[in-house]
């Protein structure tokens, strides 16, 4: 699964983070918790176009959020298949977290290798007059199942577009397996969490 994730300010997002500010968005930056207003992605007038949107999705349980949806179980689920088909997003990000569990409980940041910016695939729904979004996960590649069996879908940036534009690729990419990733310990286990 996926449950904190990290956003900074890189070249690659400032022009994002900009135009956000711009139309006056609020965000949060750092260590990204679930329930906070994070941007996201999503295809408008033909263009990815940047929006401040929280993350999780109710539960009918009432005060929890669902977080992540399955790759392999979305399309089939009441609550995510209709977002499969029309309601898809990419979550800019410098990277996630996840804990290993090996007797003593170590933070890890997980980064792509050759780029400060990591692009996951999300689902957006429409609650009321809010929208929310969740990451959808897969199964481990090598580069992470010592630490946990789950992983963020990372998109290639040549992909972003399919994923957001066509039903039938973005499925195929949803079998895909991620990339390799680079893990680092978290030396400071509280970064902070910033509003923009």
């Amino acid at each position: 699964m996926c449950g904190r994730y990290a956003l900074f300010l890189n070249p690659e997002l400032r022009d994002l983070f900009l135009e956000m500010q711009k139309n006056n968005q609020k965000f949060n930056t750092g260590e990204i918790f679930p329930t906070d207003k994070a941007p996201i992605l999503m295809q408008e007038y033909n263009k990815l176009t940047p929006e401040a949107v929280k993350w999780g999705f109710p539960s009918y349980k009432g005060k929890s959020v669902i977080i992540n949806a399955r790759a392999e179980t979305a399309p089939l689920k009441p609550m995510f298949r209709n977002c499969i088909l029309s309601s898809r997003c990419i979550i800019p990000s410098s990277g996630f977290y996840e804990w290993s569990h090996d007797g003593k409980k170590t933070k890890y940041l997980f980064t792509l290798p050759k780029s400060s910016t990591l692009y996951m695939a999300g689902l957006f729904r429409k609650f009321g007059d809010e929208t929310r979004f969740v990451i959808l996960t897969t199964a481990a590649n090598d580069s992470m199942a010592e630490v946990h069996n789950r992983m963020p879908v990372v998109l290639n940036r040549e992909r972003m577009g399919y994923w957001v534009n066509d039903t039938t690729a973005a499925l195929e990419i949803l079998k895909e397996t991620p990339p390799e990733l680079m893990k680092t310990p978290e030396k400071d286990q509280n970064i902070s969490n910033n509003k923009k």
